[in-house]
């Protein structure tokens, strides 16, 4: 089995370098026409002949999303009272949170 995975990896070495070396010469063929101002003759032409130059750029990425505005102090102050009002906070939960946002 060792001969067969070989072969396989050398045969799989062999189809990336000629595909590589094929695109290569494609971008520079079209560069040097496209620097000359001709055309791509037809026969060399992507899809069935229509005159298209292939762009070959770096892929964009989106930007981060933008992070979100930091929360308005008597907000949380007005919600941290509500809270303390209803019994779901102690006095003392109460004053560390009130301290903390406080600062």
């Amino acid at each position: 089995m060792p001969g067969l995975l070989g072969a396989m990896a050398r045969t799989a070495v062999v189809a990336g370098t000629a595909t590589a070396t094929s695109n290569r010469v494609s971008r520079r063929q079209a560069r040097k026409w496209g620097d000359q101002g001709q055309s791509m003759p037809a026969y060399m032409a992507p899809s069935g002949g229509q005159q298209q130059q292939q762009q070959y750029a770096e892929p964009q990425y989106a930007p981060p999303p933008p992070a979100a505005p930091a929360p308005d102090p008597l907000d949380q102050l007005k919600e941290l009272g509500a809270l303390h009002e209803q019994g779901v906070l102690t006095d003392e939960e109460f004053a560390a949170q009130k301290a903390k946002i406080l600062g």
